[in-house]
């Protein structure tokens, strides 16, 4: 896809989006590879689209989190996701 703005995402596509910036191990490259959107932008997308107190709930959890930045990761984390997320309950 090429770089995306949160006028050009289809409202399913902005909230998976969202969620996935909300999503521990889902790291922001992996954001960029399905948005095209870069941390930067990603950062700004959720500053615009967020209350401002979840905006800075978001930012405390995400800032220096090593899951959500590839280049930190333990090499023992090998998937983007909780195994128990999408399970059917």
């Amino acid at each position: 896809m090429g770089i995306q703005t949160s006028q050009s995402l289809s409202a399913p596509d902005l909230s998976r989006l969202i969620e996935m910036a909300w999503e521990d191990r889902t790291p922001f490259d992996a954001i960029e590879q399905s948005f095209g959107l870069s941390e930067p932008q990603v950062i700004a997308l959720m500053r615009k689209e967020l209350k401002r107190s979840s905006f800075n709930l978001w930012r405390k959890r995400v800032t220096g989190r090593a899951t959500k930045h590839v280049a930190l990761r333990s090499k023992f984390v090998t998937r983007a996701y909780c195994s128990m997320q999408y399970k059917q309950r």
